[in-house]
């Protein structure tokens, strides 16, 4: 998923970097432009150190694989029955900004439902599900002991990020990654536009640009460690913050035990 941003990455940033018109689903609350007055005092665009990070990588785990199948079906065809079978009886938890949204009165799958919106069969949570269940990266689940949570985050120094977004007078939410090493920077948002330089595997300055040019294109405006702007298809960067779905084992079986994010508001 990751790679490719070929689904729920992929819409999460033409929302919340290219702004709404370039995409018609919010199926991802990722980390969002600030508002209106805020951009106009953005930093000046200098040039900065750049913070490398290194990928996830695929969980090798047969279980995990066919799980994940199984997951992906039942998903597709709406499956309550099987959805429930897949999901954890009780302890689901649904990590949201202000705390725990899940009700510890209701089952796993109750609360699967909820966070996702999943009693509408056209609501978007279960392309989520679907996308989320492709991506065979993970990460642990930040508190939670034993369970892991994908689309996998990405790893990196914190404390060299912490000092540039501190350098560059820079808020989490103005930055974003490539999915891939050399991913092209161009001059302006059309792809046919001239390239101007190639990325590395680091994090990458978004700028807010809400023209209709970029909308169009699917275009994100980004600044480069050296300084320069320009833009970059906005299926070849992700932003941190990225909804995921997290599993556990119990016994031999993979379950789905719970949900980050903001959740589908249908």
């Amino acid at each position: 998923m990751r790679r490719s941003l070929s689904g729920v990455v992929l819409l999460s940033l033409v929302t919340a970097f290219a702004g709404p018109a370039a995409g018609q689903s919010q199926q991802q609350q990722a980390p969002q432009q600030p508002p209106p007055e805020q951009q106009q005092q953005a930093a000046p665009v200098a040039p900065y150190r750049p913070v490398m990070l290194s990928m996830p990588q695929p969980f090798k785990d047969a279980g995990f694989e066919a799980f994940r199948d199984r997951l992906a079906d039942a998903a597709r065809k709406r499956d309550r029955a099987a959805m429930a079978k897949l999901t954890v009886a009780r302890n689901f938890f649904w990590e949201r900004e202000n705390g725990d949204g899940a009700d510890p009165k209701k089952s796993g799958i109750d609360n699967l439902y909820t966070a996702l919106a999943l009693t509408n069969k056209d609501a978007a949570g279960w392309d989520m599900i679907v996308a989320f269940a492709g991506d065979p990266t993970v990460s642990p689940a930040p508190n939670r002991k034993d369970a892991i949570c994908a689309p996998g985050d990405p790893t990196f120094d914190h404390k060299a990020f912490g000092e540039m977004l501190d350098a560059t007078r820079t808020d989490i939410f103005e930055w974003g990654y490539p999915v891939e090493t050399g991913v092209t920077v161009r001059a302006a948002a059309a792809t046919t536009s001239p390239p101007i330089e190639k990325l590395g595997m680091h994090f990458i300055r978004v700028l807010p640009d809400d023209s209709p040019a970029a909308a169009v294109a699917a275009a994100v405006k980004v600044a480069t460690p050296s300084g320069k702007t320009g833009y970059i298809q906005a299926d070849t960067i992700a932003p941190l913050g990225n909804d995921q779905i997290c599993y556990v084992k119990e016994g031999n079986d993979w379950k789905v035990v719970g949900y980050i994010g903001a959740g589908d508001p249908q």
